[in-house]
């Protein structure tokens, strides 16, 4: 029997879905193989799920979103869950070097290596408006006809995803492309497809393939290349480099307050609290800095404090980067 709710909100699996950034066919896909929860059933026979439910999710989305399997997560409880999400956390932390000012040190990002099977799905990514949505540039490798002209062309450079367009997407797919291209099986890939089986749908999706069903708009493709772009970051070691100056504020006052007015069913209190952190440091920071002018006499005293601000601004910010990360939220704009 299904599990009583905690609260009387339940939600239809098109809206977790939306809440969690993913193909409703996945979900789909997950509960029918790995029944990940105990959602209750409407008079119609369509799953309802609570706000455990959906956290529940969020948390198995978001590992794998970091490069865990499925397979492994599925038998686990919430509190197994966040023990991975802290032992994933933590391992990250261990590769960053801070400074003396306490603030993370890291190079500058490059650009997402992405290699793209199909003419029709090169030319879409070329789009300008879908490249302005994501935070860094993207060098687009190909199209290519296929698996075999792909490897052939990259051959031993670094590469960090495949995105494929599939019309009849067959069970087999990955199988057959990772023996036509041992060099990239590694390599994260995504299928945009127009037709395939469920038992197709569900092979794919338990080997860890991302699964997105034409038609999509370009804001659906931005958003997984967004989100794959953000693990890669996430799980790239840092080297260390010299102290640098602390960098301009990333967010101004309004785009904090629409971060922190974010509705979801599957995130706590930190994000409202970081950006209210936020906001307080970048005006204690720009008072500070205006007492520089004001005061001759504090003028030390006051650069000093604008210089702890700003070490702490952009701490908290990085702090906000990793809480979205966590619930699964973008980022302000």
């Amino acid at each position: 029997m299904a599990k009583p709710p905690h609260s009387t909100a339940l939600h239809r699996s098109g809206a977790v879905a939306r809440m969690l950034n993913m193909p409703v066919a996945t979900l789909r896909n997950w509960e029918r193989r790995y029944a990940l929860t105990q959602a209750a059933l409407s008079p119609s026979g369509q799953r309802l799920y609570s706000a455990d439910d959906v956290r529940r999710l969020a948390l198995i989305k978001q590992l794998t979103d970091q490069g865990h399997a499925i397979g492994g997560l599925a038998a686990l409880d919430e509190v197994g869950l966040r023990q991975v999400a802290s032992t994933h956390a933590t391992t990250l932390a261990a590769t960053q070097t801070v400074d003396r000012t306490g603030s993370s040190s890291k190079p500058p990002a490059r650009a997402l290596r992405l290699v793209v099977i199909g003419s029709t799905l090169g030319a879409r990514l070329r789009r300008p408006t879908l490249l302005r949505q994501l935070a860094v540039a993207v060098e687009l490798l190909g199209p290519f006809d296929d698996a075999v002209q792909a490897a052939a062309a990259v051959g031993d450079e670094p590469v960090d995803a495949v995105l494929a367009h599939e019309p009849q997407l067959q069970a087999q797919w990955r199988v057959a492309f990772n023996d036509a291209a041992p060099a990239l099986a590694g390599v994260p890939k995504a299928v945009l497809y127009s037709f395939a089986a469920d038992a197709a749908c569900d092979a794919l999706a338990g080997d860890g393939t991302r699964l997105l069903r034409e038609p999509q708009p370009d804001a659906v493709l931005a958003q997984w290349l967004q989100s794959l772009l953000t693990t890669q970051r996430a799980l790239a070691p840092v080297l260390p480099t010299a102290p640098q100056p602390v960098p301009p504020r990333r967010w101004s006052d309004a785009a904090l307050a629409d971060f922190a007015g974010l509705s979801s069913t599957m995130a706590c209190e930190c994000p409202r609290h970081v950006a209210e952190l936020l906001v307080q440091l970048s005006h204690f920071e720009a008072y500070s800095t205006q007492c520089q002018h004001r005061s001759p006499a504090d003028a030390e005293l006051h650069a000093h404090l604008a210089r702890v601000a700003a070490s702490c601004r952009a701490s908290f910010e990085t702090a906000l980067e990793r809480v979205a990360l966590h619930e699964g939220l973008l980022l302000p704009i």
